[in-house]
């Protein structure tokens, strides 16, 4: 069942079913079990932090998580719920049909009914805890680099916008912008870490070892969540009304609000410098 979306969806690579533990239930053929073991990992943790951003998106209560999409220079991963505490993952070449994988993937949840399904163990809380241990190392500031108003001015004009944050390399917000309340803004900032993190884990599973990650991007049923290097180590979170044209949005974090940030960046790196 899992080798019919490989060889039916052209560009298809490989599919993998996990529990939410990250305990491995199948993969399709020519995938070593070190391989799924750490694929099945990695996705156990995405999923997880994909659902603590829920509130980055709005906060509307009965949200729920539709799926997480990675983008790599070489490829894509898509990671979908299969069930109660079950999850298909599956990675494809660049030029693969997206709606026709998207297809094949759902249809084959229908198939596995709840046959398969495993109660979750993986929690969420971990990241809240770990936020509040990144707000106490930073003393409870903001701490140095961009202005909220900065950000503010950066995401004016991005049709659909809703919140966004600036991360530093080490995962501690530099900014976000003031719809924010700071509990959220550490909260976020955890979880984006983290799916930074998970998200160059499954590079190899998307065909090649350490290729460039491009953006990370979580669709709900109340918006989207985007997450998307923004320069000199920094991480730019981004979340998105429901009915946004995803494309455009993209576009215009890679585009224009990214090159826009990483200069004021630049410039406040060399004024503190003098």
């Amino acid at each position: 069942m899992l080798q019919d979306i490989v060889d039916n969806v052209p560009k298809a690579l490989h599919t993998v079913l996990l529990s939410a533990d990250g305990i491995p239930r199948g993969a399709s053929d020519g995938m070593d079990r070190r391989a799924v073991e750490t694929i099945s990992a990695a996705m156990s943790g995405m999923q997880s932090l994909s659902r603590a951003a829920a509130k980055f998106a709005g906060m509307e209560p009965e949200a729920t998580w539709e799926q997480t999409i990675i983008e790599f220079s070489h490829g894509w991963v898509f990671l979908i719920g299969a069930g109660q505490g079950a999850y298909l993952a599956a990675a494809a070449e660049p030029d693969v049909d997206m709606g026709a994988i998207s297809f094949r993937m759902h249809r084959l949840v229908a198939r596995l009914g709840t046959n398969l399904t495993t109660p979750p163990r993986v929690k969420a809380d971990a990241w809240a805890e770990q936020a509040d241990r990144a707000r106490e190392r930073a003393g409870g500031g903001a701490g140095a680099g961009i202005a909220i108003a900065d950000l503010d001015a950066a995401f004016g004009d991005v049709r659909g916008a809703r919140n966004a944050v600036l991360l530093r390399s080490d995962g501690l917000p530099r900014g976000a912008t003031t719809s924010m309340s700071r509990d959220l803004v550490d909260t976020i900032s955890a979880a984006m870490q983290g799916l930074h993190a998970y998200s160059r884990a499954t590079s190899r599973f998307a065909g090649v070892q350490d290729a460039r990650w491009r953006q990370t991007v979580i669709e709900f049923s109340h918006g989207w969540v985007f997450l998307v290097p923004a320069g000199g180590g920094s991480l730019l979170a981004a979340a998105a009304e429901p009915e946004t044209d995803i494309a455009k949005f993209a576009t215009q974090l890679h585009e224009d609000v990214v090159p826009r940030l990483s200069t004021h960046l630049a410039a406040s790196k060399e004024a503190s410098r003098r």
